[in-house]
């Protein structure tokens, strides 16, 4: 079978693993600041703070961004439900902005256009879909001028630069960059996210929101009294702050993920070298069509979406999808819009308010991409859609 996406681990990743586990920590050791430290360096950001997934990055990036009940998160929907998830675990409301059609990104002008009606509005998600970077420049124009505050949401984006050059996650236009570690992303330490920030008063805060909201800072101890016996400091103390969670990372998955982070850029090459011969081979096609035709050179590469006219083709998606599968080749559908999902249609949201992500979802799918995957096994994939799309 060729699947839709998976990790690339070698005998390096796996040495990386077992160093650590023949080492003295297995779980808060000094692994996880080596990594957070690199990944931060990498992206060019002051502060990284690494979590035990994406999901809780979003989670927590959303409380140290204050976002409280009566407030909302603005984002797209054509994302994976954890974006918008992160509002309600945080009491607040979340709420949607149409995409564009030829980016799959959140349109600026449906930003404007929520801003205009949703006073509530406190933080902006934008989601690089695929990897492709939004118009952050705009985004953060319209953002300032409400009083909101942008969480990126670059779980796809890990390696993606801005049209300036930069680096996705540098946080030149946005409070924090939320990234993912998932098997299927640019790299993965097994399940894991990290958030950056440049923002000292924010990064102490996700450093408590991650484990329990404890403090163990002595220059920020709020009773500081009790700290100390006759004068002298007490080894063990610390403060619970804030209601804090379970949220953190461990050494063996930083290992993993220290590892990977060094062939970050060979994986975001080959992954650029089969878009293009996807793109090549779907030129003449007036069946499919990529779905994010512009920014080849900005984008990591997380996903190759199509769409496909299904219905000029006289087959049902299901139908594609399934021959596909029986002759090996693994497809998938990013996303459902979250509108679409049944929990929030019963907080009253309704798809047919954005019809360019019903208009992509009808039309969406996402062709075996990864690093692993060869010139023949894609040769393989092309043959097979094109003979199948008539």
């Amino acid at each position: 079978m060729i699947p839709y996406g998976k990790q690339q681990i070698d005998e390096n990743d796996i040495q990386s693993v077992i160093d650590c586990l023949s080492s003295s920590f297995l779980t808060q050791g000094p692994l996880i600041p080596q990594f957070e430290q690199s990944v931060a360096e990498y992206v060019g950001a002051r502060f990284a703070v690494a979590v035990s997934s994406g999901t809780a990055a979003l989670h927590i990036a959303a409380l140290a961004a204050g976002l409280k009940p009566g407030d909302a998160l603005l984002t797209s929907p054509i994302t994976f439900v954890a974006t918008s998830n992160a509002a309600l675990y945080a009491g607040g409301l979340p709420l949607f902005a149409d995409v564009d059609p030829g980016t799959i990104n959140i349109s600026p002008t449906a930003v404007e256009n929520m801003l205009e009606i949703n006073p509530r509005i406190k933080i902006i998600s934008p989601v690089h879909f695929s990897g492709l970077p939004c118009d952050m420049h705009t985004i953060k124009k319209l953002a300032d001028a409400a009083g909101a505050v942008i969480v990126e949401d670059a779980a796809h984006a890990l390696g993606s630069r801005y049209d300036d050059g930069s680096a996705v996650g540098n946080c030149k236009y946005s409070l924090m960059t939320v990234f993912s570690f998932h098997p299927v992303k640019s790299i993965t330490t097994g399940e894991g996210g990290l958030i950056t920030t440049n923002d000292e008063a924010i990064y102490r805060s996700l450093l408590r929101l991650r484990s329990h909201g404890i403090n163990k800072e002595a220059d920020t101890f709020q009773v500081p009294e009790n700290a100390l016996t006759k004068g002298v400091s007490n080894p063990w103390y610390y403060e619970m702050q804030d209601l804090g969670f379970h949220y953190r990372i461990t050494d063996i998955q930083c290992a993993l993920g220290l590892s990977q982070l060094k062939k970050l850029d060979s994986y975001l090459s080959r992954r650029l070298e089969l878009v293009k011969r996807y793109d090549l081979a779907f030129a003449d096609s007036e069946l499919i069509k990529p779905a994010q035709a512009a920014g080849r050179n900005q984008s990591a590469h997380h996903l190759y979406p199509v769409r496909v006219n299904f219905e000029a083709a006289g087959l049902t998606r299901a139908m594609f999808m399934g021959e596909l599968r029986r002759q090996g080749v693994i497809t998938q559908v990013h996303y459902i819009p979250v509108t679409m999902q049944p929990f929030y249609q019963r907080l009253g949201f309704l798809t047919d308010d954005y019809p360019h992500a019903k208009s992509y979802y009808a039309q969406a799918l996402s062709l075996p991409l990864y690093v692993d995957l060869t010139d023949a096994q894609q040769d393989s994939v092309i043959a097979l859609v094109l003979e199948l799309l008539g």
